[in-house]
């Protein structure tokens, strides 16, 4: 007998049907994911390019970026891959030392974006009156202001203010989060004023759960997917903005490389036509990433969004 004294086995019991339903419901969005070919697709060169540009640059003998004047502007041979640049440094290796800036600066600016607004949507959905009011106002005044001049006035901003240019990649994050948090929060209030309607949120109300409780260990956790398919979404739109900002010269500055930038040294007539190893290499990188990462969000979205499913 596998019950005893009227007991149940161990793999009926509440706790252990609830962990099972768990791990199936993610086992199945990963089996659905799997079979998204376009998706995985995307995923592959996303995990690519990320390993290529951080592991890369290790196997590179020309990380030092030294200036050499006798390999000015040099095609691409079998020393130098991608070419030399204007100062005879390696563009491949400087394509791989731009994507570490361009995509650390792109993840950054979406975890920071995703956690606060997520958080101030969690808290203007749940308590609503004033801290809604105010929390959404100053999301709508945001949102009203196009998010590209926004940046280029603030970038520029930071160029009558001289800031020093190692520390511009980290104003960068705070300038790409502080115009996509109203977005986001946004989406996550209304997911907010939905949830807290539900059955089990009554049940917590009942069992006088504090309201502290009831946010952080039945709310937010319920919005982990949503959650997911935002950050995925938004990344490729992190690195095209950083990439934006970097070529107009108000973004990442030189000698910092990122991508954008080094497209923007390559923008005379003279490079465009007869030197294209220059910018079309971190073109194509821009390029690719914000696409694989679309295709990858797309896919994310198809499984694990409620209001995608059928």
């Amino acid at each position: 007998m596998s019950a005893i004294s009227g007991g149940l086995p161990a793999a009926d019991t509440p706790i252990a049907r609830k962990e099972s339903v768990r791990t199936s419901l993610w086992a199945l969005a990963l089996r659905r994911l799997l079979q998204n070919k376009l998706a995985m697709a995307g995923g592959i060169v996303v995990a690519l390019m990320f390993a290529i540009c951080f592991i890369g640059p290790l196997f590179s003998p020309y990380t030092d970026n030294k200036i050499h004047m006798a390999l000015m502007n040099k095609p691409p041979n079998w020393k130098h891959w991608l070419g030399t640049d204007a100062l005879g440094r390696d563009v491949l290796t400087r394509v791989m030392q731009a994507g570490r800036i361009s995509l650390t600066v792109g993840l950054a600016s979406m975890v920071l974006s995703v956690f606060l607004g997520s958080l101030l949507g969690a808290i203007a959905g749940y308590y609503r009156g004033i801290a809604d009011q105010i929390i959404m106002r100053i999301g709508d005044l945001l949102l009203t202001v196009p998010s590209l001049p926004l940046l280029f006035i603030l970038g520029a901003l930071l160029s009558e203010w001289k800031v020093p240019p190692e520390d511009r990649m980290y104003i960068v994050m705070l300038l790409l989060s502080f115009v996509n948090w109203p977005g986001i929060a946004r989406m996550v209030r209304g997911e907010v004023l939905s949830l807290r309607e539900r059955e089990f949120m009554q049940a917590a109300t009942v069992l006088g759960l504090s309201a502290r409780r009831k946010l952080f260990r039945h709310l937010l956790p319920n919005l982990v997917p949503l959650l997911i398919v935002i950050a995925s979404l938004n990344i490729g739109g992190a690195v095209l903005s950083e990439s934006v900002l970097s070529f107009f010269g108000l973004g990442v500055m030189p000698p910092t490389p990122t991508w954008g930038n080094m497209i923007d040294a390559a923008n005379n007539l003279i490079d465009f036509q007869q030197r294209p190893w220059l910018w079309i290499p971190p073109g194509f990188c821009i390029f690719a990433t914000v696409i694989a990462v679309n295709l990858f969000g797309d896919g994310l979205r198809d499984v694990l969004d409620p209001k995608q499913k059928r």
